[in-house]
């Protein structure tokens, strides 16, 4: 019987990392809010809330052309790369910001065992429908 119950036990701690590796690693992607800017004709804000499981990630990618964005670190910690800038590890509570045009190298939760969020402010056109393009499918 304890044989049995080794084995089971063993059993149980290799199926785990298996099945941990099938989980999905793409970051949870939510708008929180959306307002025009009444002093700004043209322009409004977004609130993006980014959620990255332990090892979470989104693939490289733009944003809109017009996007402006300040992005907080709310929880965990986030690795990111703007351009060919140095990989930046931020900490709960530090922060960024993209300019129009920048290309977002690296994304990604910075610990593969804590979860990680973002809060991402985009200023942006109101008429822009489409908020992050992934570089390919293949990322």
């Amino acid at each position: 019987m304890r044989k049995l119950a080794t084995f089971l036990f063993c059993s149980v701690l290799i199926a785990v990392p298996a099945a941990a590796a099938d989980k999905p690693r793409s970051a949870k992607v939510s708008v929180v809010f959306d307002h025009p800017l009444p002093n700004v004709p043209g322009k409004s804000v977004r609130g993006v809330l980014v959620e990255y499981g332990p090892g979470g990630r989104n693939p490289s990618h733009t944003h809109a052309k017009s996007a402006f964005i300040y992005a907080t670190v709310i929880e965990g910690e986030i690795k990111s790369q703007i351009n060919d800038g140095k990989v930046t590890i931020y900490k709960t509570g530090e922060n960024w910001t993209e300019m129009p045009g920048d290309h977002h190298q690296v994304s990604a939760n910075a610990s593969d065992t804590k979860p990680a969020k973002i809060l991402a402010v985009f200023v942006v056109n109101t008429d822009e429908t489409k908020l992050t393009m992934p570089d390919r499918a293949t990322d």
